[in-house]
C-alpha cells in the first residue's frame, strides 16, 4: 500500500483528498493556509485532519527511506530473497521493519558469530534437523584447539550461541512476544538502597507496580525520572505472576524450534537453548523495547497535553485595545510599573517601594494614581508572582482613595515574562530599558493580548506542561510551534500593530520578512491596503498568497482587507456586489440580507460552494475574533496566603494548567491548589480537559490544606459527599500485595492517601 492509500484509510477520506494536501504540502503550503482557502482543492479536509496527514505524511517518508536503506544492504549481501523483501515491503512500523533486518544488521562480533567462524554452524544445524542425535557425540567431531574448541562443551555452547541468535532474530516470533508482555506486563518499581531519605519525593513509587500497558502518562514520566536520577530501579515482569508466564513463553520459543518431545537427546537439549533464548536474548530485548514503547507514548500524551494547555493559553480572551498600567510584583525590590497605550507602545516607567523593607504605601499609591490619570489608564495588570496579593491590596486601596480614575485591576500570570524580559527580542525592542521593567511591559500587554505577547516567549518557558524537560525536545517543539502557528493565523494579525515575533508566525511569513514588513511600516507610515505588501522587499507572490488573508488592515481603503477574505476571492465579492446593487459597506453587517443569498449563485470553476459560504459568513462578521469574550476572577478578600485557607472555603480561581491527572486552580494564594481528576464533577471524568481547560474561571472548594508542603487540595463537586477515591483494581492480587496506584504528585496527595486508607 502506497502512502497515499494508507492515509486515506487512517484518515478515512478519500486518496484523492491526501494527494491534493501532500501537493500543497511538497508546494510550500502551509497547514492554516490549506484548510482555510483550499477547501474545494482538498474537499474540505480541517485543520486537525491536515496536521494528522501532515505528521503521517514525515512518519511514513522517513519509512520508506529506511526501507530502501534496508533493502539496499542485504542486496548488497545477497542475502535478498523475494519473500524478504516481500516482507519488507509490507512493513507498515518502524519497529517491525528492524525487526525484519535484524539478522542482517551489520553487528559487532558476538559469540554466535565467533562460533561460525569456529565452523560450528554446521554443529547447530545438524542438531536441528536430526533430534535422534545426541549432541556431546555429535559435538566430538567438532573438537579443535586451534579453532578455540577445546571440547564438546564449547562446542556445544557455540552451536548453542548460533541457534539463541537465530531465535533472537525471528522477527515474527519476536513482534508475538512482545506484544503478548504488552498485554500482560507488569512494571515494578522499588527505590534504591541507601537512598530512601533522596527519594523522598518519589516514595509513592517505593514499591510499586501496574500493568504496563494501562501507566498513565505521568506516572510513567515519574517512574523514568526516578530512574534517571537513581533513586528508583524500574523491572518487568512478563505478568503478575511472572513465573508461570516464563514458562509459557519459554513454551513459545520450543514450538518455534518445532520440540515435541523432549524424550529425544537433541529435543531435550534445544529445550534448555530455548530456555536460555528466552532469558538471554529475547526477554532482555523485549524489556528494553518496551520500556521504550511506555516512554515514547508517555512523551506524546504528556506533549499533547502541553499542547492543549498552550492553545488554550494562546486563545485566552482579551482585554483588548485599551490603555493598561502593567504591575511586576515585588517586595524588597519594589513593584515594577509600565504604561502601554492602546497599540502596546510603551509610554512610561517606574518603580514604587510600597512594601518592607521601605513600606512606602501612601507614596506609591500617589505615583500610580498620577500615572493612571496622566496616560488615562483603563486597566491595571497585576502578574502573580511573589509579592502579587500585597500589589492587589494596594492597587485596591488606589482605587478606593480614587474612585474618580475608574480603572479596573486584573491580575495575569506571569509565566515567562522574565524569559522574555533576558531575551535578545526585548533587548531588541527596549535597548535602553532595565531588564526588570520589560517584565512589567509583557504584563501589561498580555492582558491586552495575550497571543501577541506570548508569541515573543519560547513557549516550553510558559509551564503549561507535565513533564515537560523529560520527553523529546525537538518533538515537543515542533509540536508547539504547529500550535503557535494554528492559534496565530485562526485569530489573524493585524499589520499595523503587529511585532515581528508575531508576524513570522503567520502563514508563509519567515522572520526576515516580518522585519522588513516592520520596517517599511516605519518608513511609509501604516500599511491602506494588502496590495502595499507586495512592495516589501522579499515579500513575493507566494508568500503574499500565503499570507494575505490571515493579514488584517483595519481602517484601510477597502473593507475587505480587514476581513478574512483573501484578495484572491475579491472577484466573488464584486460579482455579489454587482447583482446586489449594495457596496461593500452596505453588505458588511446584515446577516439577515447575507443568509438570505444562495451562495451556489455565486460559484465558478476556482470558487466552489465551500469558499463562497466562508465570504458571505465573513461579511457578517469581518475580522470576528474567535476567543471568547473577556472576564475576570475576583480573589477573595482577606485570603492572601496559604495559613488564610479553611477546610470548607469557597472561592474563584482559575486554572493554571491542566494535566492528566487533574486541574491547577490559582485561589490567589501563590500556590496553585490541585483539583484531582475524581474532583471536578459530580459525574465520572475520563479526560480532565472535558471538563475545564487552562484559563478558565472556575469556583473551588477547599478541601485540605497542607502548609509545610505547601500543597492545597480543591474540589469543584456541587455537593462533596463522603466519596472515596479507589486505585485502579490490579488484574490479580500479589502474593505480596505492593502499592498498585500511588497518590498523585500535587496537592491533593494527603486526601487521597486518607481514602485510600479508608
Amino acid at each position: 500500500m502506497d502512502i497515499t492509500q494508507r492515509i486515506a484509510e487512517e484518515l478515512a477520506v478519500n486518496p484523492k483528498q491526501v494527494n491534493a494536501a501532500i501537493a500543497l504540502l511538497d508546494e510550500g503550503a502551509t497547514v492554516p493556509f490549506i484548510s482555510r482557502y483550499r477547501k474545494e482543492v482538498t474537499g474540505g479536509l480541517d485543520d486537525t485532519q491536515l496536521r494528522n496527514l501532515e505528521e503521517r505524511l514525515i512518519y511514513l517518508r522517513e519509512l520508506n527511506d529506511r526501507r530502501e536503506t534496508i533493502l539496499e544492504s542485504i542486496k548488497s549481501q545477497g542475502k535478498l530473497t523475494p519473500d524478504l523483501e516481500k516482507a519488507i515491503l509490507d512493513a507498515d512500523t518502524k519497529t517491525l521493519l528492524e525487526d525484519l533486518y535484524l539478522p542482517y544488521k551489520p553487528k559487532r562480533r558476538t559469540k554466535a558469530q565467533i562460533a561460525r567462524e569456529a565452523g560450528l554452524e554446521p554443529l547447530a544445524d545438524a542438531i536441528l534437523d536430526d533430534r535422534s542425535l545426541i549432541p556431546n557425540e555429535v559435538a566430538l567431531s567438532y573438537i579443535d584447539q586451534d579453532k578455540g574448541v577445546p571440547d564438546t562443551a564449547a562446542a556445544l555452547d557455540g552451536a548453542r550461541q548460533i541457534i539463541m541468535e537465530r531465535i533472537s532474530e525471528d522477527a515474527e516470533l519476536l513482534s508475538e512476544l512482545r506484544e503478548r508482555i504488552w498485554q500482560k506486563g507488569i512494571i515494578h518499581s522499588a527505590v534504591v538502597a541507601g537512598k530512601e531519605q533522596e527519594a523522598a519525593k518519589f516514595k509513592d513509587y517505593f514499591d510499586y507496580q501496574e500493568a504496563i500497558n494501562k501507566i498513565p502518562s505521568h506516572r510513567a514520566l515519574a517512574l523514568f525520572r526516578g530512574r534517571n536520577e537513581d533513586l528508583l530501579s524500574i523491572s518487568l515482569k512478563p505478568a503478575l505472576e511472572d513465573k508461570d508466564e516464563h514458562l509459557l513463553c519459554e513454551q513459545f520459543v520450543a514450538k518455534r524450534l518445532n520440540i515435541t518431545d523432549t524424550s529425544k537427546p537433541a529435543d531435550a537439549w534445544l529445550a534448555e537453548t530455548a530456555r536460555f533464548a528466552w532469558k538471554i536474548k529475547l526477554f532482555t530485548r523485549i524489556d528494553l523495547d518496551l520500556k521504550l514503547r511506555l516512554r515514547e507514548a508517555a512523551e506524546l500524551e504528556a506533549i499533547r497535553v502541553f499542547a492543549n494547555n498552550l492553545r488554550d493559553l494562546l486563545l485566552a480572551a482579551p482585554a483588548g485595545p485599551k490603555a493598561t498600567m502593567g504591575l511586576d510584583p515585588g517586595i524588597r525590590t519594589g513593584v515594577k510599573v509600565a504604561i502601554v497605550d492602546p497599540t502596546g507602545k510603551l509610554l512610561a516607567t517606574e518603580t514604587t517601594y510600597p512594601l518592607q523593607p521601605r513600606n512606602q504605601w501612601d507614596q506609591s499609591i500617589d505615583t500610580l494614581a498620577r500615572l493612571i490619570a496622566q496616560h488615562r489608564v483603563d486597566l491595571v495588570s497585576i502578574g502573580n508572582g511573589t509579592g502579587s496579593r500585597e500589589t492587589d491590596q494596594l492597587v485596591g486601596d488606589l482605587i478606593k482613595r480614587h474612585p474618580e480614575l475608574k480603572v479596573t485591576k486584573l491580575t495575569v500570570s506571569e509565566a515567562g515574562a522574565s524569559v522574555y524580559s533576558a531575551s535578545e527580542l526585548a533587548a531588541k525592542e527596549f535597548p535602553n530599558l532595565d531588564v526588570s521593567l520589560r517584565g512589567a511591559v509583557s504584563i501589561a500587554r498580555r492582558l491586552q493580548d495575550p497571543l501577541a505577547e506570548l508569541v515573543k516567549i519560547d513557549p516550553k518557558s510558559i509551564g503549561v506542561g507535565q513533564y515537560q524537560h523529560d520527553v523529546n525536545q525537538a518533538q515537543l517543539a515542533r509540536m508547539l510551534d504547529t500550535v503557535v502557528e494554528d492559534c496565530v493565523n485562526a485569530v489573524g494579525v493585524d499589520v499595523n500593530t503587529a511585532s515581528v515575533a508575531l508576524l513570522k508566525q503567520v502563514s508563509g511569513l519567515s522572520a526576515s520578512v516580518s522585519e522588513n514588513i516592520v520596517a517599511f511600516r516605519d518608513q511609509n507610515g501604516p500599511f491602506k491596503n494588502r496590495k502595499q505588501l507586495k512592495k516589501v522587499p522579499r515579500l513575493g507572490d507566494k508568500a503574499f498568497e500565503q499570507a494575505a488573508g490571515f493579514l488584517r488592515v483595519m481602517n484601510g481603503d477597502n473593507p475587505l482587507d480587514a476581513s478574512a477574505v483573501h484578495p484572491e476571492a475579491y472577484p466573488v465579492v464584486e460579482t455579489i456586489i454587482g447583482d446586489t446593487g449594495k457596496s461593500v459597506r452596505d453588505l458588511i453587517g446584515q446577516s439577515a440580507y447575507l443568509r438570505s443569498l444562495n451562495p451556489a449563485n455565486y460559484t465558478d470553476e476556482t470558487f466552489g460552494l465551500p469558499t463562497v459560504t466562508d465570504i458571505l459568513q465573513e461579511l457578517e462578521k469581518p475580522g470576528r475574533d474567535p476567543r471568547p469574550e473577556f472576564k475576570s476572577v475576583q480573589y477573595k478578600e482577606g485570603v492572601e496566603k496559604i495559613t488564610d485557607l479553611k477546610p470548607g472555603m469557597m472561592l474563584e480561581g482559575v486554572v493554571t494548567n491542566v494535566a492528566n491527572f487533574g486541574a491547577f486552580v490559582d485561589i490567589g494564594v501563590h500556590q496553585d491548589g490541585l483539583v484531582h481528576i475524581s474532583h471536578l464533577a459530580d459525574v465520572f471524568v475520563k479526560d480532565p480537559r472535558d471538563v475545564v481547560k487552562t484559563g478558565d474561571m472556575v469556583k473551588v472548594k477547599v478541601l485540605e490544606i497542607d502548609v509545610p508542603r505547601q500543597r492545597i487540595s480543591l474540589t469543584m463537586k456541587k455537593e462533596e459527599s463522603n466519596t472515596e477515591i479507589k486505585p485502579a483494581p490490579s488484574p490479580r492480587k500479589p502474593a505480596k500485595q505492593p502499592r498498585q496506584a500511588p497518590r498523585p504528585q500535587g496537592a491533593m496527595a494527603d486526601a487521597l492517601a486518607k481514602a485510600l486508607k479508608k
